[in-house]
């Protein structure tokens, strides 16, 4: 490696904050840190006679980390050691600190797939926000994404996953994991994520995204059916109004009135688009990491509660200061 030199960071006079810093400053602001803390405490192990423990809070963002940038364990180790804004935001000194290893991501992270902790951050996360007024629920929009998994049999048990399946979309096959996530309608939050191997249907995990107080369901037509439609039935028993589209026949087009419904339909459902972006673009997240449903769906009940946090920044930071 050279030698440090005058035009280094360190020495400029003028540094430019870079998007990263931007980011990790807003997440740090807003994230409910204490509200995380309190559901993992009950779990984590006390300090003995042995070895000192990692304090909670720094494992805790260094998890957050690796959400936020989709690294593994072994990416985060050296990512940590590497990367002096990462330790900044952990509050890591390399002088004085240990940097956690490998292993020692891994069991946290197994503490916290033991315990459901994935789905317990996203109803804190949601409980901050609706103490906040930014989640509303009184409309639910409804969608799926498929994650892909890695199709290889080069593994040790030499075949691929076991609770992972193939679907096809568009005359293309998929092999991987499904998504499914339930939307406020106003402020375009998840509250509800499920995920299932990706041959499951949509329609067989709709009562599951829903909780309850709805108005109103948004839905495509992979969620229609006989009952769910808007020429068969505009209102179930229990109240809620269903806003599905028209489904074109065979070698038939719709009316332009229909065709003018389904779009507006379409505009209404568009915000159920904005969490995907986020986990697949913001947070890089297009391939799943575990092997086996459960440990992917706890990733996925993290990340998404950390994409209603990036949704929601701007009101949370004004709310701040």
């Amino acid at each position: 490696m050279k030698q440090l030199g005058l035009t280094d960071a360190r020495w400029m006079k003028r540094r430019k904050k870079t998007r990263k810093e931007r980011f990790l400053e807003e997440m740090d602001a807003i994230v409910p840190w204490q509200r995380l803390i309190d559901c993992i405490e009950p779990h984590y192990p006390k300090a003995g006679k042995g070895r000192p423990r990692i304090p909670l809070e720094r494992m805790l963002r260094i998890h957050l980390l690796q959400h936020f940038f989709n690294y593994s364990d072994p990416a985060m180790e050296e990512a940590l050691y590497e990367v002096p804004l990462y330790c900044r935001f952990v509050g890591l000194d390399l002088a004085e600190d240990t940097v956690p290893d490998e292993t020692t991501l891994c069991h946290f992270r197994h503490l916290l797939e033991r315990h459901d902790l994935g789905r317990r951050f996203l109803r804190e996360i949601n409980a901050e926000l609706e103490a906040r007024g930014l989640l509303l629920k009184r409309g639910t929009v409804v969608d799926a994404t498929l994650i892909a998994a890695p199709p290889s049999t080069k593994n040790r048990s030499k075949r691929r996953d076991p609770e992972m399946s193939s679907t096809r979309k568009n005359n293309q096959w998929y092999f991987g994991m499904k998504a499914h996530i339930g939307v406020d309608v106003d402020s375009g939050l998840v509250h509800s994520v499920v995920g299932t191997t990706a041959k499951v249907p949509d329609n067989q995990v709709l009562e599951q995204l829903l909780h309850g107080k709805e108005r109103s369901v948004h839905g495509d037509k992979a969620y229609t059916s006989a009952e769910r439609n808007p020429t068969a039935s505009i209102r179930d028993p229990g109240g809620i109004f269903w806003c599905m589209p028209y489904k074109r026949q065979p070698g038939e087009s719709l009316p332009d009135w229909q065709r003018s419904i389904n779009r507006k339909l379409a505009s209404l459902r568009a915000v159920v688009e904005h969490p995907f972006r986020i986990l697949k673009r913001q947070f890089d997240y297009r391939k799943v990491r575990y092997r086996g449903l459960y440990k992917n769906s706890q990733a996925l009940q993290t990340k998404f509660a950390l994409a209603n946090l990036y949704q929601a920044r701007r009101q949370l930071l004004a709310a701040t200061g």
